[in-house]
């Protein structure tokens, strides 16, 4: 298998290149150059998570990776999980046609979020690869609030890798924060960056662009932005299928969502034969997803802090793969586009093209205040605690119309726990942390503070390499 970037001007690489080098020298993010096919969703039937997890992720890593340590590296990140399945799918009521709705616990890994689920494998990949070739990487990340704490949780301890998260200072939950900052390791870095997401994001990017430093400390990520996070994340799309649709027809899912990344996957998945009916894009009030499948336009807005931070996001990077897709794989063009969208903020579709999304993506948007109110029913219905970006997902799922015979599966993508304040204000109940984080709140902190210019950031990465 090998890899392009949607920009168009780097090199085709295979796999374990792609996994190390992260985002494109180009500035582009790395595709497959042709989409795999999935066996008959059947087959799966029966399998544990980790054997569905190698069978799906097979093609993607072929030639470089071998099937028994392919095998393995599934079975030591599943074996991380709280439950046998991984990730359980539970039924929670109905959409507004009447079609069975059923949610996808994605948050029973370590650090409570989807985010586990691909960077357990992640951390086994780095590891893997770095060994054979005798290589160290210092991995460079952006986090919203669940990509840090499950990133630094899979890169712990590893020998070959360094690992810097910048985070949006007073913009991530306290428990998200402290399991960042409270893992005492020393190649983790929690890095506070005055700022939005966006602009921890966009310092990252920055990092990439800037070649010599790049090769100097051998930078990669473990954003999305890295083609081995979406990859892993396709292999829920198939296990809810199997759950949510014994008899084998299409399924349909609806995804909190900010940095696309996550409901890319299930795209993906479609494209690999999986029978998926519709992918509808939730959003909060940072909605620059809602309105582009709205209207076809990309627009920058001020990001408004809500309960539901991991999605206070305004540019959206896993869009491009889609865009890339949609525009023919015309590199040049996508290059074009993002450049002009970073440079007016704005950015328009063909009416042609956004109707060959509609054909497959719908959207929602909910408040803060409606987040609530569907915390408290799906509670009072169920008795089920859900945090507020599941509740975003529940909420725009319960409003969807559609076939009334094709199940929804709402996307749970982060623990009642990591985000105890909202959940107590909307239902009076406080969830409580898992046992193995019981004592969090009791754990040191160690926060590093950065401020947010490229050359504090390159000078805070080197000095922490120095320091090792």
């Amino acid at each position: 298998m090998k890899y392009v970037s949607t920009r168009g001007a780097s090199p085709e690489l295979g796999f374990c290149d792609v996994l190390l080098a992260g985002l494109a020298p180009d500035g582009g993010l790395y595709l497959p150059k042709e989409w795999p096919q999935l066996p008959p969703v059947h087959e799966f039937r029966g399998m544990p998570y980790a054997e569905i997890a190698a069978a799906v992720i097979a093609p993607f890593v072929e030639g470089e990776i071998g099937t028994h340590a392919l095998a393995r590296m599934c079975a030591d990140s599943y074996a991380t999980f709280d439950t046998p399945e991984v990730c359980p799918v539970v039924p929670v009521g109905r959409t507004a046609s009447g079609a069975p709705l059923s949610l996808l616990e994605l948050y029973r890994g370590p650090t409570l979020a989807f985010k586990d689920v691909a960077l357990q494998l992640v951390g086994r990949l780095f590891d893997h690869v770095l060994e054979e070739r005798d290589e160290r990487v210092c991995i460079l990340g952006a986090t919203s609030g669940d990509t840090g704490s499950a990133a630094i949780d899979a890169c712990r301890d590893l020998h070959r890798v360094d690992i810097f998260i910048l985070f949006p200072d007073g913009r991530v939950s306290d428990v998200q924060r402290r399991q960042m900052s409270t893992v005492n390791s020393a190649n983790a870095h929690a890095v506070s960056v005055p700022g939005t997401f966006d602009d921890c994001q966009d310092l990252v990017k920055a990092a990439f662009g800037d070649t010599a430093f790049r090769d100097e400390v051998a930078l990669s990520a473990v954003n999305s932005i890295n083609w081995a996070r979406v990859m892993a994340q396709v292999v829920y799309y198939v296990t809810a299928h199997l759950a949510a649709a014994p008899h084998g027809g299409p399924v349909s899912y609806t995804v909190p969502t900010g940095n696309f990344g996550n409901v890319l996957a299930g795209w993906v998945a479609k494209q690999m034969g999986l029978p998926v009916d519709r992918l509808v894009v939730a959003s909060n009030r940072n909605d620059i997803l809602t309105r582009f499948f709205t209207t076809g336009t990309m627009e920058i807005t001020d990001v408004v802090p809500t309960t539901s931070p991991s999605m206070d996001i305004q540019v959206s990077s896993n869009l491009e793969r889609l865009l890339f897709e949609s525009m023919g794989r015309d590199g040049a063009a996508v290059a074009r586009m993002m450049a002009d969208f970073r440079t007016d903020g704005t950015v328009s579709v063909p009416t042609e093209l956004l109707d060959g999304l509609r054909a497959e993506f719908d959207c929602g948007r909910v408040s803060d205040a409606q987040a609530a109110r569907v915390i408290k029913r799906v509670y009072e219905s169920t008795g089920l605690l859900v945090d507020p970006h599941t509740a975003i997902g529940i909420g725009v799922a319960e409003e969807h119309g559609g076939d009334p015979s094709v199940p929804m599966v709402a996307l749970g993508t982060a623990h009642p726990a990591k985000f105890p304040d909202a959940v107590e204000a909307a239902v009076g109940v406080r969830p409580p942390l898992p046992a193995h984080l019981s004592d969090l709140f009791e754990r040191t902190e160690r926060i590093e503070h950065c401020d947010a210019t490229l050359d504090a950031v390159e000078a805070h990465v080197r000095a922490g390499l120095a320091a090792r």
